[in-house]
Protein backbone atom coordinates (compact mmCIF):
# COMPACT_ATOMS: atom_id res chain seq x y z
CA UNK A 1 0.00 0.00 0.00
CA UNK A 2 1.45 3.33 -0.96
CA UNK A 3 1.62 6.06 1.74
CA UNK A 4 0.77 8.84 -0.33
CA UNK A 5 0.58 11.23 1.62
CA UNK A 6 4.27 10.79 2.91
CA UNK A 7 5.18 10.42 -0.56
CA UNK A 8 3.45 13.75 -0.67
CA UNK A 9 5.88 15.59 2.29
CA UNK A 10 9.10 14.19 0.74
CA UNK A 11 8.30 15.20 -2.83
CA UNK A 12 6.81 18.45 -2.56
CA UNK A 13 9.61 20.96 -3.09
CA UNK A 14 11.77 18.77 -4.72
CA UNK A 15 8.61 19.03 -7.43
CA UNK A 16 8.83 22.32 -7.04
CA UNK A 17 12.43 22.81 -7.93
CA UNK A 18 12.47 19.89 -10.74
CA UNK A 19 9.34 20.99 -12.23
CA UNK A 20 10.65 24.10 -13.26
CA UNK A 21 8.96 26.56 -10.79
CA UNK A 22 11.78 29.30 -11.39
CA UNK A 23 10.81 29.60 -14.71
CA UNK A 24 7.22 29.32 -14.13
CA UNK A 25 7.71 31.86 -11.26
CA UNK A 26 10.55 34.64 -11.69
CA UNK A 27 12.30 36.56 -8.94
CA UNK A 28 9.71 39.41 -9.33
CA UNK A 29 6.53 37.12 -9.74
CA UNK A 30 4.24 38.07 -6.42
CA UNK A 31 4.19 35.70 -3.68
CA UNK A 32 0.26 34.89 -4.69
CA UNK A 33 1.65 33.61 -7.72
CA UNK A 34 4.18 31.59 -5.92
CA UNK A 35 1.75 30.57 -3.36
CA UNK A 36 -0.30 29.45 -6.23
CA UNK A 37 2.40 26.79 -7.66
CA UNK A 38 3.06 25.63 -4.72
CA UNK A 39 -0.39 24.40 -3.84
CA UNK A 40 -0.70 23.49 -7.51
CA UNK A 41 2.18 21.09 -6.90
CA UNK A 42 0.26 19.92 -3.50
CA UNK A 43 -2.26 19.23 -5.22
CA UNK A 44 -0.68 16.67 -7.85
CA UNK A 45 0.57 15.16 -4.94
CA UNK A 46 -3.04 14.51 -3.42
CA UNK A 47 -4.28 12.78 -6.41
CA UNK A 48 -4.46 9.35 -4.29
CA UNK A 49 -7.23 10.90 -2.91
CA UNK A 50 -8.74 10.71 -6.54
CA UNK A 51 -7.95 7.03 -7.05
CA UNK A 52 -4.81 8.29 -8.82
CA UNK A 53 -0.92 7.41 -8.46
CA UNK A 54 0.88 10.64 -7.87
CA UNK A 55 3.88 8.77 -8.98
CA UNK A 56 2.61 8.42 -12.84
CA UNK A 57 2.66 12.30 -12.77
CA UNK A 58 5.84 12.84 -10.95
CA UNK A 59 8.35 12.74 -14.44
CA UNK A 60 11.35 14.20 -13.92
CA UNK A 61 12.51 17.49 -15.98
CA UNK A 62 8.63 18.00 -16.62
CA UNK A 63 7.58 21.30 -16.13
CA UNK A 64 5.02 22.33 -12.98
CA UNK A 65 2.09 23.09 -15.44
CA UNK A 66 2.97 20.30 -17.87
CA UNK A 67 2.43 17.39 -15.41
CA UNK A 68 -1.02 19.74 -14.54
CA UNK A 69 -2.01 19.32 -17.54
CA UNK A 70 -1.60 15.51 -17.84
CA UNK A 71 -3.29 14.82 -14.53
CA UNK A 72 -6.08 17.18 -15.76
CA UNK A 73 -6.43 14.84 -18.50
CA UNK A 74 -6.92 11.85 -16.35
CA UNK A 75 -9.40 13.67 -14.19
CA UNK A 76 -11.43 15.11 -16.92
CA UNK A 77 -11.30 11.62 -19.69
CA UNK A 78 -10.38 8.84 -17.19
CA UNK A 79 -7.03 7.10 -16.80
CA UNK A 80 -8.39 4.24 -18.76
CA UNK A 81 -9.86 5.07 -22.29
CA UNK A 82 -10.94 1.59 -22.93
CA UNK A 83 -10.60 -2.43 -22.13
CA UNK A 84 -11.17 -5.52 -24.74
CA UNK A 85 -14.49 -6.78 -24.00
CA UNK A 86 -16.23 -3.25 -21.78
CA UNK A 87 -17.91 -1.43 -24.85
CA UNK A 88 -19.60 -0.38 -21.20
CA UNK A 89 -17.19 2.05 -20.59
CA UNK A 90 -18.07 5.03 -22.63
CA UNK A 91 -16.35 8.04 -22.93
CA UNK A 92 -17.03 11.02 -24.80
CA UNK A 93 -14.24 13.66 -25.59
CA UNK A 94 -16.09 15.79 -27.04
CA UNK A 95 -19.00 16.36 -24.27
CA UNK A 96 -15.84 16.28 -22.07
CA UNK A 97 -14.08 19.50 -24.00
CA UNK A 98 -10.74 18.23 -22.56
CA UNK A 99 -9.22 21.57 -24.71
CA UNK A 100 -11.37 23.94 -22.68
CA UNK A 101 -10.15 22.68 -19.29
CA UNK A 102 -6.89 22.74 -20.43
CA UNK A 103 -7.28 26.67 -21.20
CA UNK A 104 -8.70 27.19 -18.35
CA UNK A 105 -6.19 25.30 -16.66
CA UNK A 106 -3.15 27.88 -17.80
CA UNK A 107 -5.44 31.35 -17.62
CA UNK A 108 -6.53 30.41 -14.07
CA UNK A 109 -4.51 32.03 -11.01
CA UNK A 110 -5.38 29.15 -9.39
CA UNK A 111 -4.31 26.03 -11.42
CA UNK A 112 -4.85 23.66 -8.11
CA UNK A 113 -8.71 25.15 -8.04
CA UNK A 114 -9.03 23.96 -11.95
CA UNK A 115 -7.85 20.43 -10.87
CA UNK A 116 -10.52 20.40 -7.73
CA UNK A 117 -13.21 21.22 -10.17
CA UNK A 118 -12.62 18.27 -12.90
CA UNK A 119 -12.11 15.86 -9.92
CA UNK A 120 -15.86 16.38 -8.63
CA UNK A 121 -17.39 16.55 -12.39
CA UNK A 122 -19.42 13.57 -11.38
CA UNK A 123 -22.36 13.65 -8.77
CA UNK A 124 -20.71 10.37 -7.35
CA UNK A 125 -17.42 11.54 -7.08
CA UNK A 126 -17.78 12.99 -3.50
CA UNK A 127 -19.69 10.00 -1.49
CA UNK A 128 -16.62 7.47 -3.22
CA UNK A 129 -14.02 9.74 -2.43
CA UNK A 130 -15.09 9.65 1.08
CA UNK A 131 -15.18 5.90 1.20
CA UNK A 132 -12.01 5.86 -0.43
CA UNK A 133 -10.61 7.83 2.69
CA UNK A 134 -12.20 5.65 5.27
CA UNK A 135 -10.59 2.29 3.91
CA UNK A 136 -7.49 3.75 2.94
CA UNK A 137 -7.37 4.71 7.02
CA UNK A 138 -8.35 1.21 8.05
CA UNK A 139 -5.23 0.15 5.69
CA UNK A 140 -3.04 2.63 7.62
CA UNK A 141 -4.13 1.24 10.82
CA UNK A 142 -3.34 -2.32 9.55
CA UNK A 143 -6.28 -3.18 7.83
CA UNK A 144 -8.76 -6.30 9.33
CA UNK A 145 -7.28 -9.41 10.22
CA UNK A 146 -8.25 -12.57 8.01
CA UNK A 147 -9.87 -15.62 9.53
CA UNK A 148 -8.21 -18.50 9.66
CA UNK A 149 -9.27 -22.35 9.89
CA UNK A 150 -11.95 -24.54 8.89
CA UNK A 151 -13.70 -22.35 6.39
CA UNK A 152 -15.35 -25.21 4.69
CA UNK A 153 -18.23 -25.68 7.13
CA UNK A 154 -20.94 -23.71 7.80
CA UNK A 155 -20.68 -21.55 11.30
CA UNK A 156 -24.54 -21.96 12.39
CA UNK A 157 -26.42 -19.95 15.10
CA UNK A 158 -25.33 -20.75 18.86
CA UNK A 159 -22.55 -22.80 17.95
CA UNK A 160 -19.57 -23.16 19.79
CA UNK A 161 -16.26 -22.79 18.07
CA UNK A 162 -13.62 -21.05 19.82
CA UNK A 163 -11.36 -19.91 17.54
CA UNK A 164 -13.60 -19.25 14.81
CA UNK A 165 -15.54 -17.27 17.13
CA UNK A 166 -13.14 -14.70 18.39
CA UNK A 167 -11.37 -14.56 15.08
CA UNK A 168 -14.99 -13.49 13.41
CA UNK A 169 -15.24 -10.70 16.49
CA UNK A 170 -12.15 -9.17 15.50
CA UNK A 171 -12.41 -9.06 12.10
CA UNK A 172 -16.16 -7.27 12.69
CA UNK A 173 -14.84 -5.11 15.26
CA UNK A 174 -12.90 -3.06 12.82
CA UNK A 175 -16.16 -2.19 11.36
CA UNK A 176 -18.49 -2.36 14.06
CA UNK A 177 -19.65 -0.35 16.70
CA UNK A 178 -21.42 -2.51 18.35
CA UNK A 179 -19.09 -5.34 18.02
CA UNK A 180 -15.97 -2.37 18.80
CA UNK A 181 -17.97 -2.23 22.80
CA UNK A 182 -17.77 -6.09 23.23
CA UNK A 183 -14.69 -6.67 21.66
CA UNK A 184 -13.17 -7.89 24.83
CA UNK A 185 -15.48 -10.64 25.13
CA UNK A 186 -13.91 -14.10 25.21
CA UNK A 187 -17.43 -16.25 25.14
CA UNK A 188 -17.08 -18.71 22.39
CA UNK A 189 -20.19 -19.14 21.64
CA UNK A 190 -22.10 -17.64 18.55
CA UNK A 191 -24.40 -16.00 19.80
CA UNK A 192 -27.36 -13.51 19.22
CA UNK A 193 -25.21 -10.13 19.40
CA UNK A 194 -22.27 -11.35 17.24
CA UNK A 195 -25.15 -13.10 14.85
CA UNK A 196 -27.08 -9.37 14.82
CA UNK A 197 -23.61 -7.97 13.71
CA UNK A 198 -23.24 -10.55 10.84
CA UNK A 199 -26.46 -9.88 9.55
CA UNK A 200 -25.40 -6.36 9.34
CA UNK A 201 -22.37 -7.08 7.42
CA UNK A 202 -24.32 -9.69 5.61
CA UNK A 203 -26.78 -6.62 4.25
CA UNK A 204 -24.01 -4.72 3.73
CA UNK A 205 -22.68 -7.32 1.58
CA UNK A 206 -25.23 -8.32 -0.42
CA UNK A 207 -25.53 -11.46 1.06
CA UNK A 208 -28.30 -13.54 2.33
CA UNK A 209 -28.85 -11.85 5.70
CA UNK A 210 -29.77 -15.16 8.26
CA UNK A 211 -26.86 -14.95 10.14
CA UNK A 212 -25.52 -18.48 8.83
CA UNK A 213 -21.53 -17.90 7.89
CA UNK A 214 -21.07 -20.13 4.92
CA UNK A 215 -19.07 -20.19 1.84
CA UNK A 216 -19.66 -16.58 0.61
CA UNK A 217 -19.69 -14.85 3.76
CA UNK A 218 -16.40 -16.25 4.55
CA UNK A 219 -15.22 -15.11 1.72
CA UNK A 220 -16.70 -11.57 1.98
CA UNK A 221 -15.09 -11.40 5.51
CA UNK A 222 -11.76 -12.35 4.21
CA UNK A 223 -11.82 -9.94 1.48
CA UNK A 224 -8.92 -7.64 2.49
CA UNK A 225 -9.27 -4.03 2.63
CA UNK A 226 -6.65 -3.25 -0.47
CA UNK A 227 -9.44 -4.91 -3.25
CA UNK A 228 -12.13 -2.46 -1.54
CA UNK A 229 -9.75 0.38 -2.32
CA UNK A 230 -9.04 -0.80 -5.78
CA UNK A 231 -12.67 -1.09 -6.37
CA UNK A 232 -13.56 2.12 -5.17
CA UNK A 233 -10.26 3.62 -7.13
CA UNK A 234 -11.73 1.89 -10.07
CA UNK A 235 -15.57 3.56 -9.86
CA UNK A 236 -13.63 6.90 -9.65
CA UNK A 237 -11.76 6.19 -13.11
CA UNK A 238 -15.15 4.83 -14.55
CA UNK A 239 -17.07 7.89 -14.03
CA UNK A 240 -14.71 10.11 -16.10
CA UNK A 241 -15.54 11.57 -19.38
CA UNK A 242 -18.77 9.66 -19.56
CA UNK A 243 -21.07 9.54 -22.79
CA UNK A 244 -24.49 11.33 -22.47
CA UNK A 245 -26.73 8.41 -21.37
CA UNK A 246 -30.03 8.13 -23.59
CA UNK A 247 -33.07 9.57 -22.35
CA UNK A 248 -35.15 6.37 -22.37
CA UNK A 249 -32.74 2.87 -21.50
CA UNK A 250 -32.81 -0.06 -20.12
CA UNK A 251 -29.36 -0.72 -17.80
CA UNK A 252 -28.39 -4.39 -16.43
CA UNK A 253 -25.80 -3.76 -13.74
CA UNK A 254 -24.43 -7.70 -13.66
CA UNK A 255 -22.51 -7.58 -10.19
CA UNK A 256 -25.78 -5.45 -8.96
CA UNK A 257 -27.79 -8.31 -10.35
CA UNK A 258 -30.21 -5.78 -11.12
CA UNK A 259 -32.00 -4.14 -14.01
CA UNK A 260 -33.27 -0.51 -14.70
CA UNK A 261 -35.40 1.20 -17.16
CA UNK A 262 -34.77 4.70 -17.05
CA UNK A 263 -37.38 7.51 -19.08
CA UNK A 264 -36.57 11.28 -18.45
CA UNK A 265 -34.15 10.59 -15.32
CA UNK A 266 -36.93 8.90 -13.94
CA UNK A 267 -36.65 4.83 -12.77
CA UNK A 268 -39.45 3.70 -14.30
CA UNK A 269 -38.63 -0.33 -13.48
CA UNK A 270 -36.27 -1.71 -11.00
CA UNK A 271 -35.80 -5.59 -11.05
CA UNK A 272 -34.16 -8.19 -10.08
CA UNK A 273 -32.19 -10.38 -12.63
CA UNK A 274 -30.13 -13.34 -13.00
CA UNK A 275 -26.61 -13.23 -14.47
CA UNK A 276 -23.98 -16.05 -16.43
CA UNK A 277 -22.45 -17.52 -13.75
CA UNK A 278 -18.47 -17.38 -13.50
CA UNK A 279 -17.76 -20.32 -16.08
CA UNK A 280 -20.41 -18.69 -18.64
CA UNK A 281 -20.02 -14.72 -18.14
CA UNK A 282 -22.72 -12.27 -19.21
CA UNK A 283 -20.81 -10.30 -22.04
CA UNK A 284 -20.94 -6.34 -21.85
CA UNK A 285 -23.10 -5.20 -24.49
CA UNK A 286 -24.26 -1.92 -25.54
CA UNK A 287 -27.64 -3.06 -28.22
CA UNK A 288 -31.52 -2.12 -28.54
CA UNK A 289 -34.32 -4.03 -27.40
CA UNK A 290 -36.42 -4.43 -30.72
CA UNK A 291 -38.73 -7.05 -30.54
CA UNK A 292 -40.74 -10.16 -28.07
CA UNK A 293 -41.08 -13.43 -28.49
CA UNK A 294 -44.29 -14.76 -27.00
CA UNK A 295 -44.37 -18.27 -25.90
CA UNK A 296 -40.00 -18.89 -26.89
CA UNK A 297 -38.75 -22.38 -28.39
CA UNK A 298 -35.46 -22.85 -27.07
CA UNK A 299 -32.74 -23.43 -29.51
CA UNK A 300 -30.19 -25.05 -26.87
CA UNK A 301 -26.59 -23.65 -27.29
CA UNK A 302 -23.87 -26.15 -28.41
CA UNK A 303 -22.06 -25.71 -24.53
CA UNK A 304 -25.60 -26.10 -22.76
CA UNK A 305 -26.56 -29.24 -24.69
CA UNK A 306 -23.04 -31.15 -24.16
CA UNK A 307 -22.54 -29.85 -20.56
CA UNK A 308 -25.35 -29.33 -18.87
CA UNK A 309 -28.44 -31.68 -20.67
CA UNK A 310 -26.43 -34.33 -21.96
CA UNK A 311 -26.13 -35.56 -17.97
CA UNK A 312 -29.95 -34.68 -17.24
CA UNK A 313 -30.90 -37.02 -20.27
CA UNK A 314 -28.68 -40.08 -19.69
CA UNK A 315 -30.76 -40.05 -16.30
CA UNK A 316 -33.75 -40.21 -17.68
CA UNK A 317 -34.74 -39.38 -21.44
CA UNK A 318 -38.48 -39.60 -20.48
CA UNK A 319 -39.01 -37.28 -18.51
CA UNK A 320 -36.59 -34.96 -20.64
CA UNK A 321 -38.92 -35.55 -23.68
CA UNK A 322 -41.78 -34.92 -21.63
CA UNK A 323 -40.57 -31.36 -20.64
CA UNK A 324 -40.54 -30.68 -24.23
CA UNK A 325 -36.79 -31.09 -24.93
CA UNK A 326 -36.12 -32.48 -28.50
CA UNK A 327 -33.31 -34.77 -29.87
CA UNK A 328 -32.25 -34.02 -33.53
CA UNK A 329 -29.54 -35.86 -35.35
CA UNK A 330 -28.72 -34.89 -39.36
CA UNK A 331 -29.38 -38.10 -41.20
CA UNK A 332 -28.77 -38.10 -45.26
CA UNK A 333 -28.14 -34.29 -44.85
CA UNK A 334 -32.08 -33.45 -43.01
CA UNK A 335 -32.32 -32.53 -39.08
CA UNK A 336 -34.16 -35.48 -38.21
CA UNK A 337 -35.93 -35.93 -34.69
CA UNK A 338 -35.04 -39.14 -32.80
CA UNK A 339 -36.51 -40.76 -29.79
CA UNK A 340 -33.94 -40.29 -27.02
CA UNK A 341 -34.91 -43.87 -25.21
CA UNK A 342 -33.84 -45.53 -27.84
CA UNK A 343 -30.52 -44.04 -28.01
CA UNK A 344 -27.25 -45.13 -25.61
CA UNK A 345 -26.59 -41.80 -24.27
CA UNK A 346 -23.99 -43.07 -22.50
CA UNK A 347 -21.91 -43.48 -25.41
CA UNK A 348 -21.64 -40.04 -26.05
CA UNK A 349 -19.74 -37.37 -23.96
CA UNK A 350 -19.35 -33.70 -23.93
CA UNK A 351 -16.27 -34.09 -26.73
CA UNK A 352 -18.21 -36.51 -28.55
CA UNK A 353 -22.10 -35.49 -28.68
CA UNK A 354 -23.66 -35.36 -32.59
CA UNK A 355 -27.09 -34.22 -31.75
CA UNK A 356 -28.76 -30.56 -31.65
CA UNK A 357 -31.35 -30.09 -28.75
CA UNK A 358 -34.82 -28.09 -28.94
CA UNK A 359 -37.11 -27.66 -25.89
CA UNK A 360 -40.88 -26.57 -26.98
CA UNK A 361 -42.80 -23.34 -26.20
CA UNK A 362 -44.58 -24.22 -22.87
CA UNK A 363 -44.69 -23.81 -19.31
CA UNK A 364 -41.30 -25.91 -18.62
CA UNK A 365 -39.56 -23.98 -21.02
CA UNK A 366 -36.51 -22.80 -20.07
CA UNK A 367 -36.75 -19.33 -21.43
CA UNK A 368 -40.45 -19.23 -19.70
CA UNK A 369 -43.23 -17.35 -21.93
CA UNK A 370 -41.32 -14.28 -23.19
CA UNK A 371 -38.07 -13.58 -24.91
CA UNK A 372 -36.60 -10.25 -25.26
CA UNK A 373 -34.88 -9.70 -28.65
CA UNK A 374 -31.60 -7.26 -28.66
CA UNK A 375 -29.68 -8.86 -31.48
CA UNK A 376 -25.68 -9.18 -30.94
CA UNK A 377 -23.37 -11.72 -32.18
CA UNK A 378 -22.85 -13.18 -28.64
CA UNK A 379 -26.78 -14.55 -29.01
CA UNK A 380 -27.91 -12.54 -25.72
CA UNK A 381 -31.15 -12.12 -24.90
CA UNK A 382 -33.54 -11.46 -21.60
CA UNK A 383 -35.99 -13.75 -21.33
CA UNK A 384 -38.90 -14.86 -18.13
CA UNK A 385 -37.88 -18.35 -16.77
CA UNK A 386 -39.85 -20.91 -14.89
CA UNK A 387 -37.04 -21.27 -11.77
CA UNK A 388 -38.52 -17.86 -10.02
CA UNK A 389 -37.24 -19.47 -6.47
CA UNK A 390 -33.67 -18.12 -7.93
CA UNK A 391 -34.67 -14.10 -7.46
CA UNK A 392 -35.26 -14.79 -3.76
CA UNK A 393 -31.45 -15.60 -3.57
CA UNK A 394 -28.82 -12.11 -3.18
CA UNK A 395 -26.51 -14.17 -5.16
CA UNK A 396 -27.98 -14.59 -8.57
CA UNK A 397 -24.85 -15.72 -11.09
CA UNK A 398 -26.89 -18.75 -12.27
CA UNK A 399 -27.03 -18.56 -16.14
CA UNK A 400 -25.51 -19.37 -19.06
CA UNK A 401 -24.86 -15.70 -19.64
CA UNK A 402 -28.29 -14.56 -20.77
CA UNK A 403 -30.34 -12.25 -18.36
CA UNK A 404 -33.44 -13.69 -16.80
CA UNK A 405 -36.14 -11.39 -15.14
CA UNK A 406 -37.95 -11.02 -12.14
CA UNK A 407 -40.83 -9.34 -13.56
CA UNK A 408 -41.05 -9.58 -17.26
CA UNK A 409 -44.72 -8.66 -17.86
CA UNK A 410 -43.95 -5.58 -16.41
CA UNK A 411 -41.02 -4.81 -18.88
CA UNK A 412 -43.03 -5.91 -21.50
CA UNK A 413 -46.10 -3.31 -20.68
CA UNK A 414 -43.03 -0.55 -21.07
CA UNK A 415 -41.61 -1.99 -23.99
CA UNK A 416 -45.13 -2.19 -25.72
CA UNK A 417 -45.76 1.96 -24.97
CA UNK A 418 -46.99 3.76 -28.01
CA UNK A 419 -48.22 0.38 -29.21
CA UNK A 420 -52.34 1.01 -28.61
CA UNK A 421 -53.02 -2.35 -30.84
CA UNK A 422 -51.45 -4.36 -27.62
CA UNK A 423 -53.00 -4.44 -24.19
CA UNK A 424 -52.64 -7.11 -21.31
CA UNK A 425 -55.94 -8.80 -22.33
CA UNK A 426 -54.27 -9.29 -25.85
CA UNK A 427 -50.90 -10.44 -24.13
CA UNK A 428 -53.38 -12.76 -21.88
CA UNK A 429 -54.79 -14.00 -25.20
CA UNK A 430 -51.28 -14.48 -27.38
CA UNK A 431 -50.00 -16.17 -24.10
CA UNK A 432 -52.36 -18.45 -23.53
CA UNK A 433 -52.33 -19.65 -27.50
CA UNK A 434 -49.19 -21.22 -26.89
CA UNK A 435 -48.24 -20.57 -30.58
CA UNK A 436 -44.74 -19.04 -30.97
CA UNK A 437 -45.22 -15.26 -32.25
CA UNK A 438 -42.12 -12.24 -32.76
CA UNK A 439 -43.77 -9.03 -32.89
CA UNK A 440 -41.15 -5.90 -33.29
CA UNK A 441 -41.80 -2.91 -31.17
CA UNK A 442 -42.39 0.65 -32.63
CA UNK A 443 -39.80 2.33 -30.35
CA UNK A 444 -36.59 0.22 -29.80
CA UNK A 445 -35.01 0.69 -26.66
CA UNK A 446 -31.33 1.17 -26.03
CA UNK A 447 -29.96 -1.93 -23.39
CA UNK A 448 -26.78 -1.76 -21.96
CA UNK A 449 -25.15 -4.32 -20.15
CA UNK A 450 -22.48 -3.02 -17.63
CA UNK A 451 -20.13 -3.60 -14.73
CA UNK A 452 -19.94 -1.79 -11.67
CA UNK A 453 -19.60 -3.31 -8.27
CA UNK A 454 -19.95 0.73 -6.35
CA UNK A 455 -22.71 1.89 -6.64
CA UNK A 456 -24.03 5.71 -4.80
CA UNK A 457 -28.08 5.04 -3.52
CA UNK A 458 -29.45 8.09 -1.65
CA UNK A 459 -25.84 9.32 -0.88
CA UNK A 460 -24.62 6.47 0.30
CA UNK A 461 -21.68 4.11 -1.33
CA UNK A 462 -23.45 0.55 -1.77
CA UNK A 463 -20.23 -1.91 -3.14
CA UNK A 464 -21.02 -5.69 -4.09
CA UNK A 465 -18.60 -8.61 -5.56
CA UNK A 466 -15.90 -8.23 -8.17
CA UNK A 467 -17.77 -11.64 -9.34
CA UNK A 468 -15.86 -11.59 -12.87
CA UNK A 469 -12.64 -10.17 -11.66
CA UNK A 470 -13.34 -7.08 -14.19
CA UNK A 471 -12.66 -4.67 -11.43
CA UNK A 472 -9.32 -6.55 -11.12
CA UNK A 473 -7.72 -6.23 -14.47
CA UNK A 474 -9.72 -2.34 -14.80
CA UNK A 475 -7.34 -1.38 -11.59
CA UNK A 476 -4.02 -3.59 -13.32
CA UNK A 477 -4.51 -1.03 -16.64
CA UNK A 478 -5.20 2.17 -14.63
CA UNK A 479 -1.94 0.91 -12.59
CA UNK A 480 0.23 0.49 -15.77
CA UNK A 481 2.87 2.82 -16.76
CA UNK A 482 1.67 5.10 -19.49
CA UNK A 483 3.93 4.36 -22.52
CA UNK A 484 3.16 8.01 -23.84
CA UNK A 485 5.78 11.23 -22.36
CA UNK A 486 4.34 14.21 -21.45
CA UNK A 487 5.70 15.47 -24.85
CA UNK A 488 2.70 13.69 -26.08
CA UNK A 489 0.08 15.84 -24.54
CA UNK A 490 -1.13 18.42 -27.00
CA UNK A 491 0.52 21.79 -26.51
CA UNK A 492 -1.50 24.62 -25.65
CA UNK A 493 -1.25 27.50 -28.40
Amino acid sequence: MIDYKRFARRNVMLGLAAAGLAAAAPPRASAASRTALENLAHRLEALGEDGLDPRHYDLPGSALMSRAELALRDLVLGRVLSLPGRVDIRRDAARADFPAWRDRLHASADPASVLDQAAALHPETAPIKAELSRFRAIAARGGWPLIEGNLASTLEPGSQDTARVAQLRARLAVLDPEVQRGAVDENASYDARLQAAVRRFQAEEGLEADGRIGRLTWAALNTPVEAKIGQLRTALDMRRGLAAPPERRIEVNIPHFRLKLTDAGRVVQDMAVVVGRVDRQTPMLDVRLVAVQFNPSWGVPDRNAREDLLPRFRRDPGRMQAMGYRLYQRIDGELTEVDATTVDLSAYSKDRFPFIIRQDPGEANALGRIKFVMPNRDDIFMHDTPDRHLFRRPDRAFSSGCIRLERPMELLAEAFSGMPAWNQVRFDRVLEGGVTQGVSLARAIPVRLHYDTVMVEAGRVVMRRDIYGLDAAYLRALDAPRSERLADVSPRQ
